[in-house]
């Protein structure tokens, strides 16, 4: 009962974080540094998981060597080199190929492939074709709140961030 309090109120944070549509409909336009703030449910789901891996991951810097832009793990033969830091654009370049391929991988479970996709991307696609969730949806199971927070520790240990991430993957990305 706990967590689901927890996931509804990551949601309605989700949600009440911006006016209803209606609202935003009457606001006038806005010029120069200004910009209309919007609703992360308006958007596209491949376009709500790029946000929020880029609000949970952050732009890695040099001290994070293997892992560039986003949290993409430098693969061996890619050009990055030990020290080099990526532009914002190139990072989001970066992260966009990256899902782009694990939603692929999942593209047969349709409106779930991009959640899937979202979790490939913080565990890799290892830990995901093992775990019940993926379990769990090919047997046409939509229960998977308990399997998909349990994916939220680190070096053995729950993690309170990870957990966040988790919940506010599942108010975003998933259409039960």
């Amino acid at each position: 009962m706990k967590k689901l309090t927890i996931f509804f109120i990551a949601l309605l944070s989700l949600m009440a974080a911006m006016p209803p549509a209606s609202a935003r409909s009457q606001q006038p336009a806005q010029t120069g540094q200004q910009t209309t703030k919007r609703n992360i449910m308006d958007l596209p789901l491949f376009e709500r998981a790029v946000l929020i891996i880029k609000k949970f991951e952050t732009l890695h810097k040099p001290k994070h060597w293997p892992y560039v832009g986003y949290g993409h793990q430098v693969q061996p033969g890619e050009p990055y080199r030990r020290g080099c830091q990526l532009s914002e654009k190139e990072a989001d370049a970066l992260l966009r190929k990256d899902l782009r391929k694990f939603c692929a991988l999942y593209s047969k479970y349709g409106k779930d492939s991009v959640l899937l996709g979202a979790l490939a991307y913080n565990c890799g696609p290892g830990v995901v074709n093992k775990s019940t969730v993926l379990k769990k949806l090919k047997s046409g199971n939509r229960n998977i709140f308990k399997a998909y927070t349990s994916h939220c520790h680190y070096r053995g240990k729950f993690h309170k961030g990870l957990h966040t991430r988790r919940l506010t993957e599942l108010a975003a990305l998933f259409v039960p």
